[in-house]
């Protein structure tokens, strides 16, 4: 995705995007399993969780680093994205601590919110990473690091 403005040679958007290409393969996984006679809806309960390992670490990043140095510029664009967080993590939050959710239409409501996040994803790519590129000081990115280091990570750091 975002390879074109050479946001991903920093550490922090390197890992970022990573997370993202980790959620959007996850999310791959959720249709075969929705078409499952047996088992289907406990397997997408499965996968959410899988998808809430990554993001729970991934959107501390962004909500506590990333985003609080871009809204002074981008509010209204921020506003919308922790939003959409929002909203996502409501359906995710259904299959928590093991939970298979029993509401009929959580399966779709779950299909509706992965591709509201894979359209999320390429905002964030797209026009948070480049703007963060543009915009961030050195401090920033250090805040920003700082919040990684707190928050971990569900992947592994690449070796440098």
């Amino acid at each position: 995705m975002c390879e074109y403005c050479g946001c991903q040679s920093l550490a922090s958007i390197d890992e970022l995007t990573r997370e993202h290409d980790e959620v959007v393969r996850l999310i791959s996984h959720l249709r075969p399993a929705r078409q499952e006679q047996e088992g289907g809806v406990a397997r997408m309960a499965e996968v959410a969780r899988e998808i809430v390992a990554v993001l729970g670490p991934h959107t501390q990043v962004e909500e506590h680093g990333l985003f609080p140095a871009l809204a002074g510029d981008f509010p209204d664009q921020i506003a919308a994205l922790e939003a959409e967080h929002r909203r996502i993590e409501s359906v995710l939050e259904e299959a928590a601590d093991g939970a298979t959710p029993s509401d009929p239409a959580w399966p779709e409501r779950l299909m509706e919110a992965m591709a509201l996040l894979r359209d999320h994803i390429l905002k964030e790519q797209d026009g948070v990473f480049p703007a963060a590129l543009a915009n961030l000081s050195t401090e920033e990115w250090e805040a920003v690091e700082t919040v990684r280091t707190e928050a971990g990570g569900a992947l592994s750091r690449p070796a440098a």
